[in-house]
């Protein structure tokens, strides 16, 4: 998680407990101010969550009734981690440091190094500006959202002033890693393997947007989607995760916070944050994973440093699509796929957001692209000319996510400074 600033909404988390008894239903009672709305493991207390018809689109995820985490004390994280080693650290954010760890699955026992379950385990640094909040959104929204595609909680621990959250772990890393990171321990990854990742991420922020009290991810970008050992997607870090509006509103208004370049525009100019806010991230990493280039990077030429304004001419003609598709891909895509995908991000990023397609569309428009079968032929004659960038070289990698592996990067999750009403 990056920096937030700003004032904080006051949270009521009613279990404190040092014992280091644990409980797989934790009693949890989060009382958070009524534009945030919370819930309550209390069945009297109606839920925001509600699993509505058109969750049907998705069947394999669902929303729990009360959250199903496990309760851990500060001394079995510490020695699942040996005692917070520095060669267990897998990233560090805004948030604090991740450590990798090791459970025994039953009953999530701390176990020796290198056997049982591997998991990541973040740690609240002290002097972290975000703190409680987030940690409460990360166990208010993934405690209770299970989904192929959403990174899984498994469990807490609140001890006297230290806080941390254990998750699963995520074998290869983040998108961000394989897209960016120049190593050779990172594979490019080949035209099928990125559509199967987009169409994951998208299916777990439709998932998202159909509950029948929306939830607004509001930081989505290459860096928050892990990924497992196939090349499966996941969300994760949903420390600035919100309920969407009410029936009568098209938009909740909020502080603004988030990513440089992934930030709808609407957003950033007046507060106003709309389920299709997250289309627009989603459009920018669908470029990402197109071009090979972040989304912002201030050591590219002038007029190139911001991905969207730039790329915007290049994707609606294909002969000038080709020349901006990431060099690594060594042309082994489907031009046809590639031109709908660069539509497909065009439509995303449009700068009203009534005119974005929501997320089911996105799905179904990704699932289409990835049944295009090209004929090997014309693959292989593409292969004999390529076409080299003409936006000059990829940038190093400058983002830690906190699931993942870590590398030399260093940017932040800001706030966007501008005033709201």
């Amino acid at each position: 998680m990056g920096n937030c600033f700003g004032p904080q909404r006051k949270a009521q988390v009613t279990n404190r407990s040092t014992s280091t008894t644990r409980t797989s239903t934790p009693v949890i009672s989060y009382n958070i101010s009524s534009n945030e709305g919370g819930f309550s493991s209390s069945t009297a207390t109606k839920s925001r969550f509600s699993a509505s018809g058109s969750l049907d689109d998705f069947p394999n995820g669902h929303i729990l009734p009360t959250p199903n985490l496990r309760i851990f004390s500060f001394a079995e994280l510490k020695n699942a981690t040996r005692n917070f080693k520095s060669d267990t650290i897998l990233g560090e954010g805004g948030f604090g440091t991740v450590f990798k760890g090791w459970l025994d699955e039953k009953p999530f026992a701390a176990s020796k190094n290198g056997s049982g379950m591997v998991v990541a385990i973040k740690k609240l640094n002290e002097e972290s500006m975000q703190g409680l909040e987030e940690w409460q959104s990360e166990v208010n929204f993934l405690g209770r959202l299970s989904h192929p595609n959403l990174v899984k909680l498994l469990g807490y621990c609140m001890e006297d002033k230290e806080l941390l959250l254990v998750y699963e772990f995520m074998q290869k890393g983040s998108l961000e890693n394989h897209l960016f990171r120049r190593s050779s321990a990172v594979q490019p990854l080949s035209w099928s393997i990125r559509l199967k990742i987009v169409i994951g991420a998208a299916r777990g922020l439709a998932f998202l947007h159909t509950s029948d009290r929306q939830v607004i991810y509001r930081d989505f970008k290459a860096s928050n989607i892990l990924l497992d050992g196939n090349y499966d997607a996941k969300i994760s870090d949903f420390g600035l995760a919100k309920f969407g509006p009410s029936e009568s509103q098209s938009h909740v208004t909020t502080r603004v916070i988030g990513t440089y370049g992934y930030a709808a525009p609407e957003y950033v100019a007046t507060g106003h944050l709309y389920v299709k806010s997250d289309v627009y991230g989603f459009g920018v990493v669908l470029l990402e994973m197109l071009t090979g280039l972040r989304a912002l990077d201030m050591t590219r030429p002038s007029g190139q440093q911001n991905l969207v304004d730039w790329a915007k001419p290049f994707l609606l003609d294909r002969r000038k699509l080709k020349t901006i598709m990431d060099a690594r891909l060594d042309n082994q895509y489907s031009m046809r796929g590639a031109s709908q995908a660069a539509n497909l991000a065009l439509n995303c990023i449009g700068a009203d957001p009534k005119t974005r397609p929501s997320m089911k569309e996105v799905v179904e428009a990704l699932e289409q692209i990835e049944a295009i079968k090209d004929n090997p032929r014309e693959l292989r004659i593409r292969s004999r000319h390529p076409t080299s960038h003409q936006h000059g070289q990829h940038p190093q990698q400058q983002h830690r996510s906190p699931l993942h592996p870590k590398n030399d990067g260093t940017s932040r999750r800001v706030r966007l400074q501008v005033n709201t009403r």
